[in-house]
């Protein structure tokens, strides 16, 4: 059987100082070599095929100008769409107060049409309202969802 090689402790650390001072000129070679890639030399652009390319797309007149009213795409939602009341503002939506707590200034407002319940604050209120007046309110959208707004108590017929 043929004998383990073994090194001295001095060896071993020898061996150690050795690669760290290789490595250390090889990280030196790289940062001299090398230069840095800059944010230009990430970006990358994708032309009308679909093809992606280094060179910026040219930019004609023609398309910086703002597309007209009939090229413009629009979004239809259920809150555009007039719910069949007589005011003269489509937006306008009829509920009843179901809870208002005036030391905190807010309230919920049930719609009549549907079973659907809208926060709203007092700074939102025409008028003073109190639990179980019908009222004639709008819709905004608020952080957590829809707001009521511009809220009135309601004309009788």
């Amino acid at each position: 059987m043929a004998k383990p090689t073994t090194y001295s402790k001095r060896d071993n650390e020898k061996k150690k100082q050795e690669k760290r001072v290789e490595k250390q000129k090889k990280k030196e070679n790289r940062k001299l070599n090398d230069k840095p890639a800059g944010f230009d030399d990430m970006i990358a652009y994708v032309d009308e095929n679909g093809r992606i390319t280094s060179t910026p797309p040219e930019v004609s007149a023609n398309d910086r100008k703002p597309k007209s009213a009939s090229e413009q795409t629009s979004v239809v939602t259920s809150d555009n769409v007039e719910t069949g009341h007589s005011e003269s503002n489509t937006n306008e939506r009829k509920g009843r107060v179901e809870h208002v707590n005036a030391e905190k200034g807010y309230g919920f407002i049930k719609e009549a049409a549907k079973t659907d319940k809208f926060f709203f604050h007092v700074s939102g209120l025409l008028e003073a309202i109190q639990v179980g007046d019908n009222v004639v309110f709008e819709l905004e959208r608020g952080k957590k969802g829809y707001n009521a707004v511009r809220i009135r108590k309601q004309v009788a017929d």
